[in-house]
């Protein structure tokens, strides 16, 4: 794709502010369209007048132009959510404006399993949001869309580098814990909330009106939950993911969770993280026929491990995560002397391989967000909780060592506020420790971007070829160049959404 021949102003993408609009009218005339205009600016009244009709009609004509506008906007959104995996996220560029190669953008990105959480991440981004909200944003759609993989009564692990402060922060959702024999102490609720309450900058309840949303009026299955359903069988998910005849949903079909909206909507009115998962695990309890749990798993935030390289710093979460695993095989391949490891390592064989989910959040700052959640296998213990429409984990004591948790940040220099920063997560992988060496060796290999790359303002991908070994998703984020990054192996496994 060529590049535009005149220099390019790089400008950061403010809110809009009611407040603003006067000061902003006049500074208009003199520069380029909004990369997001505002939909209900205040428009001059002589362009309302419908052709010179008196000023009844013409109210009644434009509202039903409005209306019709308002329906197709509608029809295209269930259309566009409707799709396998959703479009791959490529957003025009700004009218007399630059482009870019799929998945580089000038303000911020996000990447996840589901087309329709990677487009409310963004509008969160859009909205003011930071990469917290887009990426706590979306794990909470996530809940909704893909119960196969994530929900409520998963585990979460999280790495979040702050490009202000250099500091990166990992969050645990701590030891994994019992509810009743075979069933996991559900900690979702309190471990984003707890996130969100110290790194995020919209409110908590934003962040749960989408999935809300889309639990209470209904999502379109996609083709990753209805090839879980099929391979899994429905028992245990009727009536929530079956047709009438107990036939499991497929593509397209629209599925709704009342139980888990009214779950939602009063965690997000809650003042703390603790009452947030207090009020789930009443419910679950009352459920079960158990009591309370007297003391719950409280989810921490604790500062990340770190292994400096030549190239920079990596981080990545504490044990008892595959971080310290990751940073173990690491070191040992950089001190080996064998940079790249080929062909790709064996990975150790399991019964089941972990049902798991990983997203990503990037802005062109260098601000990281990664997450991966883990319900143990496909829709974990398939126990369906009927008043709260959660799925409970078997991901109990014995059998997790978390090891699909290892997220993987790469900065180039602690000092250089402007360095390039690599974020790398994967899921679906029993060895993915393994893997993600295999991936950042070929990346430290491949060293520092040259200054022509630099030169080409992002056009230039932080890894060329991404690469994973065994069965599973890897997902890279970057910052480089003043833009975002997103990409992913395999390369359409992923939907991704920026601007």
């Amino acid at each position: 794709m060529e590049l535009a021949a005149e220099p390019v102003v790089y400008q950061k993408l403010l809110p809009w502010e009611p407040s603003l609009e006067l000061e902003e009218e006049e500074e208009e005339e003199e520069t380029s369209e909004m990369l997001v205009p505002n939909p209900w600016r205040h428009q001059d009244s002589s362009r309302n007048k419908a052709g010179g009709l008196p000023g009844t009609w013409a109210r009644v004509v434009a509202a039903l132009l409005l209306l019709a506008v308002g329906c197709s906007l509608a029809v295209r959104q269930l259309q566009n959510q409707g799709s396998s995996t959703g479009s791959l996220g490529s957003v025009a560029p700004p009218p007399g404006g630059h482009s870019h190669s799929s998945g580089v953008y000038h303000h911020g990105a996000i990447i996840s399993p589901a087309a329709t959480c990677s487009h409310l991440g963004r509008e969160l981004l859009v909205a003011g949001g930071n990469v917290v909200d887009a990426g706590v944003g979306a794990a909470l759609c996530l809940v909704v869309v893909h119960p196969h993989a994530t929900g409520l009564g998963a585990m979460f692990w999280g790495l979040f580098h702050n490009s202000s402060s250099g500091n990166s922060t990992a969050l645990t959702s701590g030891p994994a814990q019992t509810l009743a024999p075979g069933l996991g102490l559900p900690t979702a609720l309190p471990t984003l909330h707890l996130l969100h309450a110290r790194f995020g900058r919209l409110p908590w309840p934003r962040l749960l009106v989408g999935p809300t949303t889309l639990a209470q009026e209904g999502f379109l299955v996609d083709t990753p939950l209805a090839r879980a359903l099929v391979a899994r069988g429905t028992e245990g998910l009727c009536p929530l993911f079956c047709h009438a005849d107990g036939t499991p949903l497929g593509a397209g079909a629209r599925a709704t969770n009342p139980q888990l909206a009214a779950v939602l909507r009063r965690a997000a009115f809650a003042p703390t993280s603790d009452l947030a998962g207090d009020a789930l695990l009443s419910l679950l309890a009352g459920d079960l026929g158990l009591e309370v749990p007297s003391a719950g798993p409280r989810p921490a935030l604790e500062p990340a491990q770190q292994l400096p390289v030549p190239q920079g710093i990596l981080f990545t979460t504490p044990s008892p995560s595959a971080g310290p695993e990751l940073l173990a095989l690491l070191e040992a391949a950089l001190h080996s002397g064998v940079p790249i490891p080929d062909p790709c390592p064996p990975f150790l064989q399991t019964a089941v391989s972990p049902g798991s989910s990983a997203l990503a959040a990037v802005d062109s700052s260098g601000s990281v967000l990664l997450l991966t959640s883990s319900l143990n296998c496909s829709f974990g213990s398939a126990h369906l909780s009927p008043s709260t429409g959660v799925l409970l984990s078997n991901l109990v004591a014995k059998s997790t060592a978390s090891a699909w948790a290892c997220p993987l940040i790469l900065r180039g220099s602690l000092d250089d506020t402007e360095a390039d920063v690599l974020g790398l997560v994967a899921s679906g992988t029993p060895d993915v420790a393994r893997a993600m060496t295999h991936t950042i060796l070929r990346h430290l290999a491949a060293g520092p971007p040259t200054q022509a790359q630099h030169q080409h303002q992002g056009q230039q991908e932080p890894t060329q070829h991404p690469s994973t070994c065994g069965q599973g998703t890897l997902l890279q984020v970057a910052a480089h160049a003043e833009h975002a990054h997103v990409s992913s192996v395999p390369h359409d496994c992923c939907p991704f959404q920026g601007f």
